[in-house]
């Protein structure tokens, strides 16, 4: 991470093992088992969607937005489609890919998995990845840079890759759970100073931060973010040293900005003015805050955890992104404490403690209760980019900086040889066991699963095919156009997106002369209509307007079908549709309306 660190992490000489004594086996295989483990526990956490076509992780919306992402750019790899812009969904207006979370730097790698086994298979093996990764990256730095005990290095990772904001984050945010790319962008960022050269470690800089912004520009953001306030934490800390790097740096930061500059400049300037952007957020970002009591409490998904604590002290579920309970925050003061002289720890200490004062937002709570006194945050909400960052996700930074703390504690224990704190327990059999009690409670379970309404044969089979002709949609019932969960989302990515259709789950802009930013496309009164029996099971009084209105909208979206697949309510909304379109016909999973004549 910083150049100086390592070379005060040596072993003593003078228990150091011979080579040939260590070695009984290949040098690879011990990391090899280091991230096999990780990739075991990926796994295990993803159980509950392995072979079950019919769940989806708990918040489902997301996890259908980002199948349909990762549909799109398998699509856009075989078909050779824009991978910026798609009009497979909210026809006809399409929907501006570069300006959502399109996670295109996950989608192309991913593509021969979504191609041979569909999207549910590769969003679960992109949390895998997520989650395995940055735990294995976060690994691979500490064991060059900062530690020379394996032992260290892994449980490091362990605490970078699996959080409990990192287990919140992945089962519904590909985006901000893939943090694979911070550690390699920080190695390269912050090299040692015997490693000399700008062009070619500035160069691979900036292909990294190009394939970062490809998978999510918010990780980018707080990592740039974070990284500039550990700069400068570390030249407070140690100036002579931070005099020497700094020439090296800043000429590594130009260059990748150059490099980063040169391929991004169309992607950026398509997500800002190109077909369907859109200004501002969809929802008011500054909501999205933590409770300081969230720090020390446990997250829904740990083997302590709840349902009812953490809803009062985190916004949604998948932003708890804090909940590192009591005994892991004592032991990091004690370590900052302890290794206060290393300039790397008091800058990773500062760094930690300010993105935890910005992520209590603008308003400070204390156990569910708003005390009135001014968040942090509030100094820099009306920042440019800062006004559209969740607040609660600045806690995200925090995780490394613990990872990295214990990894440095661990290392320096095992290094130790001083006298022993009572008869038969030495030092580092007790910090151990303090670890293993703060860790404990942290260790996450499964992700939890809920179930969804199945794709219709009909759809999933292809019997819409000789019924639907080129430029015409197929429109689910209700066609959500809002936050809400899409059938037709899920319909499209399951069927690796061989149909258009209206609606879906998205950022877009309000209307055509309104760039504002909301959720989905402008609500269609037919839209509407249908959406509220489904939620109610209520079928209103129609008229003849409301049939008029029906046609015109299935005009609006191109129709040729109108499928109604399983819904709490669907007999209710069978009966509303068929009030405005006339007798369904079922087929296999619901009942289909054939529109082409009416719609003309």
């Amino acid at each position: 991470m910083t150049a100086g660190t390592a070379s005060s992490a040596t072993a003593d000489p003078a228990t150091a093992v011979p080579a040939t004594a260590r070695r009984s086996g290949p040098a690879w295989l011990p990391d090899a088992l280091v991230v096999a483990g990780y990739l075991a526990l990926a796994v295990l956490l993803t159980s509950g969607q392995w072979r079950h076509a019919g769940r989806l992780f708990h918040q489902a919306g997301d996890q259908v937005l980002f199948e349909w992402m990762l549909a799109h750019a398998a699509r856009a790899v075989v078909e050779g489609e824009n991978p910026l812009y798609s009009t497979t969904l909210n026809a006809p207006d399409g929907v501006n890919l570069m300006a959502n979370t399109s996670v295109l730097g996950l989608g192309v790698p991913l593509a021969p998995v979504t191609l041979l086994f569909g999207s549910q298979a590769a969003f679960c093996v992109a949390v895998v990845c997520c989650l395995a990764g940055t735990a294995t990256a976060w690994y691979a730095l500490l064991r060059r840079r900062l530690v020379t005990a394996r032992s260290a290095a892994a449980i490091g990772g362990l605490i970078c890759g699996f959080a409990p904001g990192m287990i919140a984050q992945a089962g519904a945010h590909l985006h901000m759970a893939a943090q694979f790319l911070v550690p390699a962008i920080l190695a390269l960022v912050f090299r040692p100073a015997t490693s000399g050269g700008v062009w070619r470690p500035g160069v691979g800089l900036g292909l990294l931060l190009v394939w970062q912004v490809f998978i999510g520009e918010e990780v980018l953001v707080f990592l740039a973010l974070a990284a500039g306030v550990f700069a400068l934490g570390y030249a407070l800390a140690d100036r002579v040293a931070a005099r020497q790097l700094a020439p090296a740096l800043l000429g590594r930061l130009g260059v990748a900005a150059v490099v980063a500059a040169v391929l991004l400049a169309y992607p950026v300037w398509f997500q800002f003015h190109g077909p369907q952007h859109y200004s501002g957020m969809a929802f008011a970002t500054h909501g999205f805050q933590l409770d300081a009591a969230s720090f020390t409490a446990s997250a829904r998904q740990t083997v302590l955890g709840d349902d009812w604590l953490p809803g009062l002290l985190s916004p949604n579920p998948t932003e708890e992104n804090s909940f590192f309970g009591p005994g892991l925050l004592v032991l990091a003061v004690v370590v900052v404490i302890w290794l206060w002289r290393r300039p790397l720890v008091r800058a990773l200490a500062g760094c930690g403690l300010l993105f935890a004062l910005l992520s209590l937002g603008t308003e400070l709570r204390v156990d569910g209760t708003a005390t009135g006194i001014p968040g942090p945050y509030r100094l820099v909400a009306r920042l440019p980019l800062l006004d559209l960052a969740v607040p609660a996700r600045f806690a995200l930074v925090c995780v490394p900086v613990l990872g990295v703390l214990m990894a440095l504690s661990l290392d320096r224990v095992r290094a130790a040889r001083g006298p022993r704190t009572a008869p038969g327990l030495p030092v580092r059999l007790l910090w151990t066991g303090a670890v293993a009690a703060a860790l404990l409670p942290l260790v996450p379970t499964p992700i939890r699963a809920v179930p969804v309404a199945p794709v219709p044969e009909f759809v999933a089979e292809g019997g819409w095919r000789p019924l639907v002709p080129p430029g015409r949609t197929v429109v689910a019932v209700p066609p959500v156009t809002g936050a809400a969960l899409s059938p037709v989302m899920l319909w499209s990515a399951r069927t690796g997106l061989a149909f258009r259709a209206p609606g879906g789950y998205f950022i877009g802009p309000t209307g055509p002369d309104d760039p504002a930013a909301r959720w989905g496309a402008p609500d269609r009164p037919t839209a509407a209509l249908l959406r509220r029996v489904a939620e109610t099971g209520t079928v209103p009084v129609l008229t003849d307007a409301d049939r008029r209105q029906a046609v015109e909208d299935l005009r609006h979206w191109r129709a040729a079908l109108v499928v109604l697949g399983r819904l709490a309510h669907g007999e209710p909304v069978r009966r509303t549709v068929e009030e405005l379109l006339g007798p369904a016909r079922p087929v296999d999973g619901g009942w289909v309306w054939d529109v082409r004549d009416r719609v003309g």
